[in-house]
Formats: C-alpha cells, structure tokens, sequence
C-alpha cells in the first residue's frame, strides 16, 4: 500500500497541490484525470521519486518495485528491439551469467569434500531456484508476446533500436515496463501512438495484471475497460471515486451542481452580510452586529467550484461552398518510401457528404495517403479531385507550420471571416487559451498548445473536404469533445485518422482498414468495424465442428475435430474464451472479497450496537453503504460477462 500524506506542491504563487492525500490499494486501477496544466504529471513523478513535494511525505513499504512509462525515453540506439526489449529481465540476465559462472567453476574443481565445494553447490542452488522462480526460462516467450502485443512483427525484431520512429520508440519503453512486472505500473498517455489493435491488447493486458495500475489518458474508452477507480486533480485538491471513468463523469456533475449550489448560497449571504455592514457601519447601537458580521466574514472559508464545464459552447465550422458530387477519385495510387513500399495499387473513391475513418496499425500508409490527398506528397497512378473542392487538412505536425512571431488571438483572427469574429474568445478558451494566454507568441508555447492553437485555427477556414490526421493526440477530453461537437455538425467530407474510438464513435459511417500496402472499405461507424473483424477472425471456426464439455455450467475445455482448423484461428478463439473465463473468475473472487468485508463490517456494527455508548463508528455504515455498492456492480459486471460467454458459445455450436 502506497501512502500519499498531505503533500503540497506550489510554483511561485500558483498552488499545484494543497496538502493532497490519498492510498493506492494492491490491484487498484486508477484513472488519474483533470485538465491539462492540473498536475497529473507532475504526481506521478512525486510517486516515483524524481520530483520532490514542498510538503507532506510519500510512503512506499520497502521492497515495492515500480515501473513508470516516462516522457523522455533512455533507448540505447546500439541494441535491436529484441535486446532492448531483453534489458527489462536485468536480473534474470545476471542470475544467468552468474549460474554459469559457477558452474564452469565446479566443473573444473575436484575438491568434493571441501567447504568451498559446498560453498559453491549452494550458491547455485539459491541462484537456480531464483531464476526458475522469476520464470527465466519464459523470458523470450513473453518478450515476444509483449512486443507482438503493441504491433511490431517478427522481422522489426532485428532491427536496430535507431531506426524506429518516436512513436515506435515509446511502445518500446513501454513493452519494457510491462516485461519488469513490478508491482506498481505509473504510465502517462500510453495510447497517444498506438494503434486500435494495440490498445485493446492494452486493455486486456492492464485489465488482467496483478498489480497496481495508475494510468493518464484521455480516451475514454481505455479508462473504462482498465480502471475501477478515478482520481480527478482540480484547483490542487483531489476527489476519490470507486468507479470507473463513466461513472466518474456522472458523479462529478452531481457533485459540481451541489457546488454550484452551496457557492450561489455562500454569495448570497456574503451580499446581505455587506449590505448589512454598509448600512449600519456607522450607527452605534449596531456597532457589536457590524463587528461580528465583519469578522464573519473575515472567517468564513469560501466555496471554490470545480473548472467550468465548456460543453455548451457552440463552435460550428465556417460554411464553405458546395462541392461536386465526387469528391475525389484514386485509380492504382501506388507510393514508396525508397525500396519500401507503402501503398500499392489504391483504388479509392469519396462522394460528397461522406464521414470516413482511416485505421490500421501504424506503418500502414494512413498519413502517407492522407498527405497524398492533400498535395504534400506525389505518388503513381491517378488522382483526381472533384469539382470545387476545397481541402482543409490537418498534419501530425500541423503546429509547426504556425507563425511563431503572432500572437496565439493574431494567428486565429486572421482566418476568421463572419460572425465566428464576434466568438473568438470563446473558441480559444475551449481550447484551453484563456486570460493573457492569448497574447503570448506561437513560439513561447508548447507543442501541445501549438497542436491545439492549429485545431482551433483549422476551425475557422472554409473548406468543403477535411482531412484531419490524429488530430485529438494533445487535446484533453474537454477540447476533444468541442472538435467532436463540431464536426458532428460538420457538413462537408470528412476523413479523419485516428485511433480513439470513442472519438470516432457517432462521427464516421465508414471505415478504411489499412494493411498490408491495401485498403478495404467497411460500411458502418468504428464499433461495428471492430465488432466485424472479431467476427471475421472467428468466422471460420464455424465452418469446423466443437465440442463443448461443461461442467457445473462453465465451460472446462473445447476440443477441435477438424483438424484443418489452423493455429491461428484456435488461438483467436481460445484467447477470447480464456479472457472471459479469467475476467469472470477475477470478478467472482472479488465479490467473494466484499462479502466477507460486508459481513465483518455487520459483526463490528452489531458488536457496537449491544454496548453501552454512542453506539456504532458511523464509519462502520459509510464502508456498509460503499461495499455493498462495490459488491452491486460487481454482479452486474458477472452478468454482463456471462451474457457475452453465451453470446459467444452460441455463435459456435
């Protein structure tokens, strides 16, 4: 258990942190949340050592190993991926030299009897017993699995560490953290550069893990299927929630509207007190109540409400003229960097209104097609764009096309046309740029504020075809869903690379799979892509007779008939079952868990209530009330998971 005790955090007059605490449990999943600049960052570096609290005390007991997914990555460029990845099992690797060593050194000695000889014996016997308890001997099964896992293949095992790109290097940094197993996983935005295929091995890979997980993310998808815990950061306080982030998101509106409340109350009292001290300031027989109001006053601790929900702010794009009924057209587009080749023979056609995602693990071509449409880059074959068409396209590295002698309100008001002028200021603070942040110049801002400054810019220009390439990469939760709210009303051809489901879940109405130099179209929104390509990897299994054996309702072991079933297929099948069966197996035991807790809690509460006194701890009926709240979405969680078992045990009869 890791204990944070009162820790404060101040940068000149600004408070980050005002004495702040809390506990992380064994096995807790926590989503650590709040608006960019709260400090989420910053507390997981306080976690790990590497920045120190003006205040308060970080307790973590003795022996607890840690792994932090950090900003800056510390690759050595010399090594390949495989040996890199192999760095992660330091003291496997050591265990091992020094078994040999050893053993090198018995096998030349003939002193049996000595106590040196003996010596020796058990120093190997300690050291083999510890390498087989670390599991040494799987080291290169599970660097495999692991880098599989977060997309690269076979051959990128060779490769040099030097040749990947930055965000090829961070899945490296993280494949690493996750090989160490330690106790406690810290990882800051590890989705920014995976692909959906990574993430939800991600997801099932954090959801199973045995150990502490305390993530920043701002999909929201990932902290639902990870975390059952939220932690909220807001005006250097934190709130604790029990549930996952949907949840959370529910509750904090609950609790900011009764903030709301009690501050509208506080006020009004704080006008009346005024006006009563104002009016009687200088009347002697009220002397005493002026006094005593003004102290009051003086005393009272004012109500602070949570940052402002922007979700009302209505950003609509600039209207543009309409396009032609194709849009634009691609005949055998075929494009390589050098002897690589990237896209090969693309047939692609857009009609007018079309809403499209592009998807597919990284390295696929998305950015490279989506530059190629936009004119930055020429390839072979045929490109045609329709007639009127404007194109407003968004870069991975949009923001370093900015103007970084302008000001950050310069660089927005000089696109915007019409009455958006009038909500400039608006649309700069829905995305984060409020107060004197908008005056300062393009150059002094981060790359994050730069990617969202271009957001906001790319807002304003008229274009009737818009390509936007990871564009919600650097945005918090709050901005993403003021460029989602946006592009919903959007009324143009929309084409968007992304990886954040629930970004895309509701805009887009068809997808691009990218792979393997091709693409193939799949009608429908993001969800039922990836509910389709489950499917289609199952499909198969269909076509070959299982038998199913069950005993006391679950099902024990399925055994294949046909023996043309490939490897392939059986272990997409049997990891989809093993994930069901461990996820309901984990949730059974911990309702067994909170049962027990429930129970002892009613011993402590009835134990109480026949002694004399004040009666029951009232903490005894707020851990009553919480345990069986836990143990009530527990079950629901058990049902939902043996719905989706039967679901698919029916789909395989």
């Amino acid at each position: 258990m890791i204990s944070v005790d009162k820790i404060s955090l101040s940068f000149g007059d600004y408070h980050l942190f005002r004495e702040i605490s809390f506990l992380l449990n064994s096995r807790d999943k926590v989503g650590l949340v709040g608006r960019n600049g709260a400090g989420k960052t910053t507390l997981l570096r306080i976690l790990t050592g590497q920045q120190q609290p003006d205040s308060g005390v970080v307790r973590i007991p003795g022996g607890i190993r840690m792994g932090y997914l950090p900003q800056q990555m510390s690759l050595e460029d010399g090594k390949t991926l495989f040996r890199e990845a192999e760095s992660a099992f330091d003291e496997i690797m050591m265990l091992e030299s020094e078994i040999d060593q050893i053993s090198r050194e018995i096998n030349v000695r003939t002193d049996y009897d000595s106590p040196e000889y003996m010596d020796l014996l058990e120093q190997l016997s300690e050291k083999t017993e510890r390498f087989h308890l670390l599991q040494g001997n799987s080291r290169d099964q599970k660097i495999e699995q692991v880098l599989k896992g977060l997309g690269f293949r076979r051959d990128d095992f060779s490769r040099l560490v030097s040749e990947f790109s930055g965000g090829w290097r961070m899945r490296i940094e993280l494949a690493k953290v996750l090989l160490r197993s330690p106790d406690v996983i810290l990882l800051d935005e590890p989705t920014n550069h995976l692909d959906i295929e990574s993430i939800q091995w991600l997801e099932e890979f954090l959801g199973d893990y045995h150990g502490t997980v305390v993530l920043i993310s701002h999909d929201r998808v990932f902290l639902d299927r990870v975390t059952n815990r939220t932690v909220e950061i807001t005006m250097g306080a934190i709130h604790d929630y029990r549930v996952p982030y949907s949840q959370y998101a529910g509750l904090r509106k609950e609790r900011r509207e009764q903030q709301m409340a009690a501050y509208k109350n506080q006020q009004k009292k704080i006008s009346d007190t005024r006006e009563f001290i104002e009016r009687f300031r200088y009347k002697a027989t009220k002397a005493i109540q002026v006094q005593s109001r003004i102290k009051m006053l003086e005393k009272m601790e004012l109500i602070e409400v949570d940052e402002e929900d922007v979700s009302h702010i209505n950003i609509r794009f600039s209207p543009a003229p309409r396009s032609g009924t194709v849009v634009l057209e691609a005949r055998d587009l075929s494009f390589s960097y050098g002897s690589d080749r990237v896209l090969d023979r693309i047939d692609l056609i857009l009609h007018r209104g079309e809403r499209i995602a592009f998807v597919g693990r990284n390295g696929e071509g998305k950015t490279t097609l989506t530059a190629i449409m936009a004119g930055h880059l020429s390839a072979r074959g045929l490109l045609k764009t329709g007639y009127h068409v404007k194109t407003g396209y968004y870069a991975q590295n949009q923001d370093a096309l900015l103007d970084g002698d302008k000001t950050v309100l310069e660089t927005v008001d000089e696109v915007a046309v019409g009455d958006i002028r009038t909500r400039i200021r608006d649309l700069l603070g829905a995305f984060l740029f409020s107060g004197e942040d908008v005056d300062k110049k393009v150059k002094v801002l981060s790359g994050g504020e730069r990617s969202r400054l271009a957001l906001a810019r790319m807002l304003l220009k008229p274009c009737n075809l818009l390509i936007l390439d990871e564009p919600t990469n650097h945005l918090d939760m709050r901005s993403k869903d003021i460029l989602k709210q946006a592009l919903m009303k959007y009324e143009g051809t929309l084409i968007v690379v992304s990886h954040d489901r629930e970004f895309l879940d509701g805009l887009v109405d068809k997808v691009y799979e990218f792979n393997g130099h091709k693409i193939r179209e799949h009608l429908g929104g993001i969800y039922d892509f990836l509910q389709k390509k489950k499917m289609e990897s199952l499909s198969d299994l269909e076509k070959n007779e299982i038998i199913r054996e069950t005993v006391s309702g679950d099902v024990k072991s399925y055994v294949k008939k046909d023996s043309r079933l490939s490897w392939e297929m059986k272990k997409e099948f049997d990891r989809e079952m093993n994930r069901l069966f461990r996820q309901i197996a984990k949730t059974e035991a911990q309702i067994e868990k909170n049962e027990d807790e429930l129970r002892k809690c009613e011993m402590q509460i009835d134990r109480a209530s026949g002694n004399a006194g004040d009666g029951p701890d009232p903490f005894y009926f707020d851990l009553y009330r919480d345990l069986q709240d836990q143990i009530s979405l527990k079950m629901e969680r058990w049902e939902l998971l043996h719905k989706e078992l039967e679901a698919l045990k029916s789909k395989r009869k």
